[in-house]
């Protein structure tokens, strides 16, 4: 997500989620093969087998993080969120990301602490 596009604000994580939800819908009505499998194989990646949600969740939080997808950073900590991660966890996993991914996420690290402050506020 371009840096225009940030999540701000109190309502903009409602409307990150309706928006990624209405385009999902979309997008996988098309019954497009290789988008459905491909939705499908995302959605099967995090489920719990040898490693439990909440490690998947921290592990696409540094991925996402390295690869500098605020959409993908704002989804993974609404779910690490949802899964019951501390902030203690959440500082330690994106300190991951941001030793493997260097200074230019520093900006992606500022968006993503700010997204979880708005998150432990709703709580």
């Amino acid at each position: 997500m371009s840096h225009d596009h940030a999540v701000e604000g109190s309502d903009s994580l409602k409307e990150f989620r309706k928006f990624r939800e209405r385009m999902n819908a979309e997008i996988l009505g098309e019954n497009n093969l290789v988008i459905n499998r491909f939705f499908a194989l995302d959605t099967r990646t995090y489920e719990a087998g040898a490693l439990d949600v909440k490690t998947k969740e921290l592990l696409g939080l540094v991925a996402s993080l390295v690869l500098r997808c605020d959409d993908c950073v704002t989804y993974h900590l609404a779910r690490c969120r949802e899964e019951g991660i501390s902030r203690q966890e959440m500082f330690e996993t994106l300190s991951v990301g941001l030793v493997v991914g260097g200074s230019i996420v520093i900006p992606h690290l500022r968006r993503a602490v700010d997204t979880w402050t708005r998150l432990e506020a709703k709580a």
